[in-house]
């Protein structure tokens, strides 16, 4: 089949309803990352724009006028806040006379979240926006493209040796038809259970009390609370966050159904906030931040009260974000990401390929020795 690609500079050249048709047909679990909603969000509010070094240069698709396919891509000229590290290989190239930016970027900018990159109903669909990525890589005359955090889906359209595979961890949390948090307990070791019992009185002995605030429930000064929150820890963190005020406005506009603000507060101070987005079966984590500190305010904040969310709304998963093998400890098991990278030049590609083979093989080894830690009186899995 022959399809028409066009590079839209903005996602204001396509409707919504176009767009959301492919990200988030009916046949599949929502994911709010790649509504329109979601991405035109990070565009509007000034935090995913050619100033802050993400370019839009989304891919569609297009058979007799209408788009069957799209891809959310960006143009780069850094490797911010996309959660795949690839500064080794852009050091590397400089030294050899190359220049690695700008490169492409298919992904949801500042989110570790698995989500369908390829957008499109079939896999020619998905093998003809492969090809269309590679041209618009020679057409632009970048270094690469890289496609993180993909589907399997995606991966079967990004095939070897024109695309190379790589492999990280993180950990998620899977629900065994729980019906309470004692129940899941129920399901760990003795020991392991113990310790986050042991967490959670630590947390109520320090008078916290929690607000899982969704929907309309959410008020602009629950915002308010959680944007001093971010803004400290990013600041912190990174020196610049990524995210503006507008964003989490903009959040509040037209996803507010898909959010999930948890807001601890000490007597009547709102002291810290963990944002998260509900998909069609899974809890996302996204940011977090306080102001005062406390023993395990982090993990109940962040993982315990989005297991006893997850486990009230009967979702399957939360993904607590990347890294953090403190994770393990707390119920959340090992699991595989992927992402694939196209490298333009052949000698870049041959040796980021040799080393992506040492790699992966010690990330499944790494996995599986994780694995066999894991708290529960059996190995919990998907």
């Amino acid at each position: 089949m022959t399809f028409t690609p066009r590079i839209l500079s903005s996602l204001a050249e396509i409707s919504a309803a176009d767009w959301d048709a492919l990200a988030n047909p009916p046949d599949i679990q929502f994911n709010p990352f790649v509504s329109h909603a979601f991405l035109w969000a990070l565009e509007k509010s000034g935090s995913a724009t050619t100033k802050t070094g993400w370019a839009a240069r989304h891919v569609v698709l297009e058979d007799a006028g209408k788009v069957v396919a799209a891809a959310p891509c960006y143009l780069k000229s850094h490797s911010q806040g996309e959660y795949v590290f690839d500064h080794g290989w852009a050091d590397a190239f400089a030294r050899a006379g190359g220049h690695y930016y700008p490169k492409l970027q298919v992904s949801v900018p500042f989110s570790p979240v698995t989500a369908p990159k390829l957008l499109a109903a079939t896999p020619e669909r998905r093998a003809a926006l492969a090809d269309a990525l590679g041209a618009l890589c020679k057409a632009q005359k970048t270094s690469s493209v890289h496609v993180t955090f993909a589907l399997q889906t995606d991966g079967a359209a990004l095939l070897e040796p024109t695309w190379l595979e790589r492999n990280d961890i993180q950990f998620h949390w899977f629900n065994q038809c729980y019906s309470s948090f004692e129940d899941f307990l129920a399901a760990l070791s003795s020991s392991k259970r113990k310790n986050l019992r042991k967490e959670r009185q630590a947390v109520r002995d320090a008078g916290l009390t929690f607000m899982a605030l969704t929907g309309d429930d959410i008020k602009t000064h629950h915002w308010d609370h959680f944007w001093e929150f971010y803004i400290d820890t990013g600041s912190r963190k990174w020196g610049q966050p990524y995210l503006t005020r507008s964003f989490f406005a903009m959040l509040h506009d037209n996803l507010r159904q898909h959010v999930l603000l948890v807001l601890a507060k000490r007597g009547d101070k709102i002291i810290a906030g963990a944002l998260n987005l509900i998909g069609g079966d899974t809890l996302y984590g996204r940011n977090w931040g306080c102001i005062e500190q406390h023993p395990f305010l982090h993990f109940e904040t962040c993982y315990y009260q989005a297991i006893d969310f997850a486990i009230a709304r009967g979702l399957r998963v939360v993904e607590a974000g990347a890294q953090g093998e403190h994770k393990l400890a707390r119920g959340y098991v090992p699991v595989t990401t992927k992402s694939f990278h196209h490298l333009a030049h052949p000698g870049l590609s041959r040796a980021v390929a040799d080393y992506l083979a040492h790699e992966r093989a010690a990330i499944a080894e790494g996995q599986q020795e994780l694995a066999e830690h894991a708290p529960f009186r059996h190995v919990e899995r998907e």
